[in-house]
């Protein structure tokens, strides 16, 4: 999760106010910039809560599975863009792999954490 908490606040603060200066998104209407935002929000409030989970030995558990079911759906849900839409940015695929390796990397946490139970 430490790798993770840096890249997904500093997406998350992509998203909600410099989509188009990073990403080939440029949220026209006030509807677009609001999605933006929500999005930005989920992002951080995913960091404050991996964070606890790192500081607070009770939340680890909850924000690992967290961090699991935020990255694999996430990856997932870009291979399924780039079967349905095409190939995106460079930008994207590299997020798509990383998504994929720390959702992954995360089960493996996860279960070493069940094997010291």
């Amino acid at each position: 999760m430490w790798i993770s908490m840096p890249i997904v606040l500093g997406a998350g603060l992509c998203y909600g106010f410099f989509a188009d200066a990073f990403l080939e998104i440029s949220p026209n209407t006030v509807d677009e910039h609001n999605f933006n935002k929500a999005i930005m929000g989920l992002y951080l409030g995913a960091v404050i809560l991996w964070c606890i989970g790192l500081f607070k030995p009770s939340y680890f558990k909850l924000a690992l599975m967290s961090h699991i079911f935020f990255m694999l759906p996430m990856a997932l849900g870009r291979l399924l863009s780039m079967v349905l839409d095409g190939v995106p940015s460079n930008l994207y695929l590299y997020g798509t792999i990383g998504e994929f390796v720390l959702g992954v990397y995360g089960i493996w946490v996860l279960s070493i954490y069940y094997k010291k139970l």
